[in-house]
């Protein structure tokens, strides 16, 4: 089944998230420590991605539109209000956590990234699940951490996982009749470095040393694709 390793994952990130459920009585000074730690590492693995840049102009150009899209249309806004409206329709909570932040956070960090979009492609091109299989255990060790910190939010970020890998691995199946391999190559070299910069972004936003809006700089996804196709077909 195509959607197989897909499926897997998101069912690693339920079922992580319900078990930081039940351990949601860790001491508050381990949650925050552990935390930090995956703060820490989070922002190393964005740093570690941006490397897998070949021509970083690329990705600065992607960034600066994405931002001044993701401003215009508000993208963090609408994410914020599709947690805002899954925290209406829940009972409220003694603890004060709501959805939102739980929901934001866990979506940036389990969506964009490298292992998405090669897993997803790998899943469709070759039918190989075995990234996003990799990819699911780390994202359900991290919705037990976060979960339990964040709140019950962290759930629901297995819905735009579904939807996003799901699309590429779908819309994969069919991309090697259109898209030159030397040129899907550069692409994921490139969205890899893109998405390693809003990473390191979230793992900053985590320690709290910054207030990013993380979720402004999606549309330089998109940028990638069309600044990559530009270069690729001057020559550039």
């Amino acid at each position: 089944m195509v959607l197989y390793g897909t499926l897997v994952n998101v069912a690693l990130i339920v079922a992580g998230s319900l078990i930081g459920r039940i351990f949601k009585n860790i001491p508050d000074r381990m949650k925050e420590t552990v935390m930090y730690g995956i703060a820490l590492a989070v922002m190393a693995i964005g740093i570690q991605m941006t490397f897998e840049s070949t021509q970083l102009l690329i990705v600065i150009i992607s960034i600066v539109i994405g931002a001044v899209i993701g401003e215009w249309l508000d993208v963090d806004k609408m994410m914020e209000r599709a947690g805002k409206w899954l925290e209406s329709k829940m009972p409220a909570r003694e603890d004060g956590l709501g959805i939102s932040q739980g929901f934001v956070t866990a979506t940036m960090i389990f969506v964009i990234g490298s292992m998405s979009i090669i897993g997803a492609i790998d899943s469709g091109l070759r039918n190989d699940h075995s990234v996003l299989m990799m990819k699911g255990i780390i994202d359900g060790f991290t919705a037990i951490i976060l979960s339990s910190t964040l709140g019950i939010g962290v759930i629901f970020a297995a819905i735009p996982v579904l939807l996003y890998q799901g699309v590429i691995t779908l819309f994969s199946t069919q991309i090697s009749r259109f898209v030159p391999d030397d040129l899907l190559q550069l692409f994921i070299s490139e969205m890899t470095a893109t998405g390693g910069l809003m990473i390191l972004a979230i793992g900053m936003n985590l320690v709290g040393l910054t207030k990013i809006r993380v979720a402004n700089f999606i549309p330089a996804i998109a940028v990638v694709g069309v600044v990559v196709t530009v270069v690729y077909l001057f020559g550039l």
